[in-house]
């Protein structure tokens, strides 16, 4: 998901899940993969980078889907290129962390059923609706659940907003808007206007509905909302869908979650004697009070559940002076697998999203490896499984951290590269969020390139990568990588690149490696700015913390508590 302008498109994201070879796997590992054919500089370069990414997006890797084949190959592939750099066992012993995954495959045949008096009508999956479980149960019944539109089903006390107020949840089904009051109606004194906050996410809207005791919450998607169209929807709930066990989310989970088409939706609404434009201008009004939607849902989700697992990739380089304080590389080397069954080519090779990510991670680790000076503080490598199913690898890394988030000075992510060429500036996701854009700022200045928020501020890209478990639990983290304005054709080019990406590659199987046209002189640029970020940070003793304002601060002031707490210069 998601992903900077290149990936900054209206179409990135992080919706969670895709068709999956179900072989999980083997609790040994397999034969190393071959080192490939190719001799590796220590320096950051095209020709090392545009390896490893031909190698991870080949159709050999199947797609590098979580419990695969091609996990196998990937994880293997990722460990190999660690010892070669020279890196050691980022996990006690061992290379890898083990990731315990709950795989739950729904019924494509399941329809939702909504009563409305003596009338009824059948929603057909993939076409009117996309419905899940996260309960880990092989079927959910749902009958007669009262239908009620929540607006965009937030609970906000700090903005004096609740949309929940007033009602008994339990057994009903909320349907709500995804993103944020204030986004639709664009005013710029709701939450935080255009710009999506954590509560715009569809991940938040699920947990929150469950917390209320919802049986069951549906999403009405629309494409400007949600930053991507149906068929990233469709394409995403369809087949496996992966979750941490519920031992490791200690937060209620509904019986079922999905999303309305906006057709679907318009045709619910209109039944109830509801206008949908209309009721998203009410929802965008300070005081909105919940909507019965005048029918009642029935469901009978049946799924296949599976207990499997998957894995992190753990390296580090130990640190020279204060090996037991660590700065974080990461990015995630999972895609969305093979889809059997589809006609013509079915691999989903995830070239720029991630194999971008991971080579990048891994070109740093081979620079800093052999840089004159030894890091003082030890350099985590992690590749993480299971972004593309909710960010769980990440997850279960910060549930369980091979360093203590207190002794982690700052996490870099990398996730998928811009490939469109050299740049004028950098995108920084989430800009204005921590002091590692003061370690980052002047070293772009001798790029002479400047800094710049994501353009897509409404797309909440922030929430939708592996560094957001981090940020969540703390910990400072940077998401940056390319540009929007390129040195050939400036802005205009940089978003015909963004847009063509988001229309015709991501999260589908024309996202491969390109060498024909790919331009990785400002992939190498952008690597060198975060192998300087780390760098620095790892040379020195400070100790980065967010900006005053950000929601995260209070939980690192709260882990640093007694420690000392030196910010970046």
């Amino acid at each position: 998901m998601p992903r900077k302008l290149l990936l900054c498109l209206a179409a990135s994201a992080a919706l969670v899940a895709c068709k999956r070879d179900a072989e999980a796997p083997a609790a040994t590992a397999p034969a190393p993969v071959p080192v490939p054919a190719h001799t590796f500089a220590s320096a950051i370069n095209a020709a090392d980078f545009g390896e490893l990414v031909k190698n991870l997006a080949s159709d050999e890797f199947e797609g590098r889907a979580p419990g695969s084949k091609g996990e196998e190959l990937t994880v293997n592939f990722i460990r190999d290129q660690m010892q070669r750099i020279g890196l050691q066992p980022g996990n006690g012993d061992s290379w890898f962390q083990d990731v315990p995954m709950t795989e739950t495959t729904a019924d494509p045949n399941t329809v939702l059923k909504i009563q409305r008096g003596d009338s009824s009508q059948e929603l057909k999956f993939g076409t009117d609706m996309v419905i899940g479980t996260r309960s880990g149960q092989p079927e959910i019944k749902i009958d007669a659940s009262e239908l009620v539109f929540v607006g965009y089903g937030v609970d906000a006390p700090e903005q004096n907003w609740n949309d929940y107020a007033g009602q008994d949840w339990k057994g009903k089904t909320v349907v709500m808007f995804v993103n944020d009051p204030g986004f639709h109606a664009d005013d710029a004194k709701l939450f935080d206007g255009k710009r999506m906050t954590y509560y715009g996410r569809w991940t938040y809207k699920f947990e929150e509905a469950a917390r209320k005791g919802a049986a069951a919450a549906l999403i009405v998607h629309d494409t400007a909302g949600a930053s991507y169209g149906w068929d990233v929807v469709k394409n995403s709930w369809a087949g496996a869908q992966y979750d941490l066990p519920a031992a490791e989310d200690k937060e209620p989970r509904l019986q079922a979650q999905g999303w309305l088409s906006a057709e679907a939706a318009g045709k619910l609404f209109a039944d109830a004697g509801l206008d949908l434009d209309k009721a998203y201008r009410d929802a965008n009004k300070r005081g909105f009070k919940p909507v019965p939607l005048q029918a009642k849902l029935s469901l009978d989700l049946k799924s296949t559940i599976a207990e499997k697992k998957s894995r992190n990739v753990v390296g580090v380089l130990p640190g020279s002076k204060r090996a037991d304080e660590a700065v974080v590389y990461m990015a995630h080397w999972d895609h969305l697998g093979k889809h059997e069954g589809e006609e013509g080519d079915n691999i989903y090779n995830g070239a720029v999203d991630n194999a971008t990510g991971v080579a990048g991670i891994l070109e740093v680790a081979d620079a800093m490896a052999h840089q004159p000076t030894p890091p003082e503080r030890s350099v985590v490598f992690l590749a993480v499984t299971l972004e593309e199913s909710g960010l769980l690898g990440s997850q279960y890394y910060v549930n369980h951290p091979t360093f203590p988030l207190n002794k982690i000075a700052g996490v870099i992510n990398i996730d998928a590269m811009s490939v469109n060429g050299r740049a004028r500036d950098l995108t920084v996701t989430g800009f204005g969020s921590s002091e590692l854009e003061d370690i980052l700022k002047p070293l772009a200045a001798k790029q002479n390139r400047t800094l710049h928020a994501e353009s897509s501020v409404q797309s909440g890209f922030y929430f939708r990568s592996d560094h957001f478990p981090f940020a969540k639990a703390g910990v400072p983290a940077l998401y940056a990588d390319g540009g929007e304005d390129l040195l050939d054709g400036g802005v205009e080019a940089g978003k015909r690149a963004a847009e063509a990406y988001g229309k015709d590659r991501y999260h589908g199987p024309k996202d491969e490696y390109d060498p024909a046209t790919w331009k990785l002189d400002g992939t190498v640029e952008d690597l060198e700015l975060l192998y300087g970020v780390g760098s620095e940070l790892a040379a020195g003793a400070t100790w980065p913390n967010w900006y005053e304002g950000n929601p995260f601060k209070a939980n690192r002031d709260t882990m640093m508590k007694g420690q000392a707490s030196t910010p970046a210069k």
